[in-house]
């Protein structure tokens, strides 16, 4: 634990806190104009794909493409590196990966009863997306970083002790957010089947294979989050690469409670400067998932005594 306090302290020491400011501001204005205008809802209700899919390629290029271009104009003035055009066109590669990710429909198998056709369209589709999303990472760390682990998958600099702290650590605040009517309205993530859900609709296999399948989404998002959006741009930015990261991973928390979305902006910032330090985003994987998974039973145990 003492090494990632470390690690947090040299990574605040280096970064220019203006420019910290300033990206953490655009981060809040993204957050207002969101919960104000209801950017999430407006896009989820257009069941296009080609619509969704360009809308939020816009959302997540906005909240990835300013603060990196931010980053690099201070770079210049430092005469720190010179970045290439493939630091560019990674840029705009990137939000497209998971604009398609969160844009492709779940309707792949059909059935009589649609409790049940949902339930299994939600088995299939995350690991689905976990697969669709492997492959297109992969096949760029051949082309462009087999030089390193597979972004992160590795456990070379891997301590487990910290990561069950920091885990641990989040009882409370999920014990006492387990108690808010938001959160209770989300969680657990079963109520996307069954709007009048009740503790007796499945049994208790079926919300197992939910919750594993919901657990491959997370697996993803660390992959592309802190695998991708880190270790495949470190080369180009440094340290610079986490504080976008950041900003583009809270975008993607703007259909959650306002408190996990403002959370989920410093979550990211504290795994990105781990990942950068360590270059293994196991131990984060395991954090994310102890925590989405908390948050799962938070909402099943909340939802009984409501």
């Amino acid at each position: 634990m003492k090494s990632i306090i470390q690690y947090i302290r040299r990574y605040f020491y280096e970064t220019d806190k203006q420019v910290f400011i300033f990206i953490s501001l655009f981060t809040a204005i993204l957050i207002i104009l969101n919960y104000h205008f209801d950017i999430n809802g407006y896009i989820q209700k257009k069941s296009s794909f080609p619509f969704k899919l360009i809308l939020w390629y816009i959302v997540f290029l906005s909240a990835f493409i300013i603060p990196h271009w931010v980053l690099y104009l201070q770079r210049e003035k430092k005469k720190d590196t010179t970045t290439p055009l493939l630091f560019w066109l990674f840029i705009l590669f990137a939000p497209a990966i998971f604009s398609l990710k969160i844009s492709l429909n779940n309707a792949i198998i059909y059935l009589p009863d649609q409790s049940w056709e949902n339930y299994w369209n939600h088995i299939i589709y995350w690991p689905l997306l976990f697969l669709i999303v492997t492959i297109i990472l992969f096949l760029t760390w051949a082309t462009f970083d087999n030089k390193q682990p597979f972004y992160g998958f590795t456990l070379n600099g891997f301590n487990m002790k910290p990561y069950i702290i920091m885990t641990i650590l989040m009882f409370p605040l999920i014990g006492m957010a387990s108690t808010q009517p938001d959160f209770l309205d989300t969680y657990p993530k079963l109520k996307m089947i069954n709007v009048e859900f009740t503790e007796t609709d499945f049994s208790w296999w079926h919300k197992l294979l939910f919750e594993l399948s919901y657990g491959s989404d997370f697996i993803t998002t660390e992959l592309f989050f802190r695998g991708f959006l880190i270790l495949a741009f470190i080369k180009w930015a440094g340290k610079d690469a986490i504080l976008p990261m950041a900003v583009f991973y809270c975008t993607i928390h703007f259909g959650k409670p306002l408190g996990e979305c403002i959370s989920s902006y410093f979550g990211g910032l504290l795994l990105g400067i781990v990942v950068y330090n360590i270059r293994s985003i196991v131990g984060g994987l395991l954090v994310h998932l102890g925590i989405a998974w908390m948050m799962e039973l938070g909402g099943y145990i909340g939802n009984l005594y409501r």
